[in-house]
């Protein structure tokens, strides 16, 4: 007989402590987007990780349970939050062609926020576990279809096949703009380099209607 499982370990209350666990966390996986992005996921030690988290090596095993979970976390966060905002976008709109403007600008301002993450995910897909590599490429092919079912509506006489190329050369004008807003080593402002992109990115989808 097998045994009956014990109890359940309780949720962590919103407690100053569970806020201070959950800031730390945060810390850590922008430290881990930073030098990731910058030395590579093989470059970079646990140690490295904790001293830019503000925490010792050790310290970092409280919360991942090594470098590769934290890789992890990172890819798989940033996947998961790309569907949720995506979805939420398309909620949030009842005519189509607002809503595919508002994914424009969804994913423009994440390009912007986030091009460490970008970098990262460019890099070292490769580096994550089985299970978290096959997680990241189920959620970015569920926002990739959120695009494409949009554009059947708005564009019904193109194949799937030729949105869905449209959507992922969007997404790549986009995700350029780590290196894209670099001129002669100098950062170009966000609010210079968003109407450009998102300009671009309308009429690249848009394009043969």
């Amino acid at each position: 007989m097998s045994e009956s499982p014990g109890p359940a370990e309780p949720a962590e209350p919103a407690t100053a402590r569970g806020r201070a666990k959950a800031t730390r966390r945060t810390a850590m996986l922008g430290a881990a987007a930073q030098l990731f992005a910058r030395r590579g996921f093989n470059g970079v030690s646990i140690e490295d990780l904790g001293a830019a988290a503000g925490v010792s090596g050790p310290a970092m095993y409280r919360h991942f349970s090594g470098k590769q979970a934290l890789l992890g976390a990172l890819l798989v966060g940033v996947s998961e939050d790309l569907l949720a905002g995506g979805r939420a976008v398309i909620a949030a709109n009842d005519d189509d062609e607002a809503a595919l403007r508002g994914l424009v600008a969804f994913h423009v301002d994440f390009a912007l926020a986030k091009p460490d993450v970008i970098r990262v995910q460019d890099r070292d897909l490769d580096n994550l576990s089985d299970a978290d590599r096959r997680q990241v490429r189920s959620l970015q092919r569920g926002y990739v279809e959120l695009w494409v079912e949009l554009l059947g509506r708005l564009l019904p006489d193109q194949e799937a096949t030729v949105l869905r190329v449209k959507a992922h050369a969007v997404f790549g004008l986009i995700n350029s703009t780590p290196h894209s807003v670099q001129m002669h080593g100098r950062r170009v402002a966000a609010a210079t380099a968003r109407p450009v992109l998102e300009s671009m990115a309308w009429a690249g989808l848009t394009a043969g209607t």
